[in-house]
């Protein structure tokens, strides 16, 4: 059965979010509802280069991703101009380390403005168990998302760390558990976002990497898929990096990627 494309993504993401303010607007436009949905990954070595992109992308989407090479590179000062743009922040870090740890981490990175940070499900339950704690009683949170398996990943690679077991099984394994814990945040690939979204019902909030559009190089991504196919499949939102960042005109590779979704939602 396919996934519900007219279940919107939850209210308290939107970045006009005012819990005073009705939550049942009437259905945007597609493409509109496809802009919002699309997370642009600013992979670059420095801020000026990943600033220079954002500039270049200019209304083609409402999130921009910040990783490990641009957050290392530049630190949290990089978040700041996209904020002051009024564009909504994706910090994946991928915290994984003892729970007291990683729940400094999250309290940090929530000082900082963003509305999304991962973490890894392979941490444990107590250590999602301190991360989600930390946030108790901040006004309007960041979304914490437990990074699944990642989408470089495939059978040989995982049975290399010692997990004999196929991708999606494992990959339900740390949701149930996260879901055990409170956690309403995912990070999977697009193969086992409708097993997770059948997890999670409709308040899940799943974020699926591994975007490639029809033809576009796989790289070092293994479990992949089209945007329309993730969205149908339950994805709330797609992050895509090289087939826009690398494109000769990134402006126009987000711009026929935010048509083909917008077609998924609106079909």
């Amino acid at each position: 059965m396919g996934y519900d494309l007219d279940m919107p993504i939850p209210e308290r993401l939107n970045p006009s979010f005012s819990p005073n303010r009705p939550t049942a607007p009437p259905r945007p436009d597609p493409v509109e509802a496809a802009r919002k949905r699309l997370i642009v990954a600013l992979d670059a070595p420095d801020a000026r280069s990943a600033l220079k992109l954002v500039d270049r992308l200019d209304g083609r989407c409402q999130w921009f991703k910040v990783g490990l090479e641009l957050f290392t590179a530049a630190g949290p000062s990089v978040l700041q101009p996209l904020a002051k743009k009024g564009y909504s922040i994706f910090l994946d870090l991928k915290f994984h380390d003892i729970p007291n740890t990683v729940a400094g981490a999250v309290r940090s990175a929530a000082s900082l403005g963003v509305r999304m940070l991962t973490l890894h499900a392979g941490g444990g339950p107590a250590m999602l168990t301190a991360a989600r704690a930390t946030l108790a009683g901040i006004e309007n949170p960041p979304e914490l998302l437990a990074v699944t398996v990642l989408t470089s990943m495939d059978q040989a690679q995982l049975s290399a760390t010692g997990l004999s077991r196929p991708p999606g099984d494992q990959v339900e394994i740390l949701v149930r558990m996260g879901l055990a814990t409170g956690m309403h945040g995912y990070v999977c690939s697009s193969q086992e976002v409708a097993t997770v979204r059948a997890l999670t019902g409709p308040e899940g909030v799943l974020v699926v990497p591994g975007i490639r559009p029809a033809g576009a190089d796989t790289g070092d991504q293994k479990r992949i898929a089209t945007p329309a196919d993730a969205l149908q499949a339950g994805a709330s939102y797609l992050v895509v990096g090289r087939p826009i960042t690398q494109a000769a005109n990134p402006a126009e590779a987000a711009e026929a990627i935010v048509r083909e979704m917008g077609e998924a939602l609106d079909a």
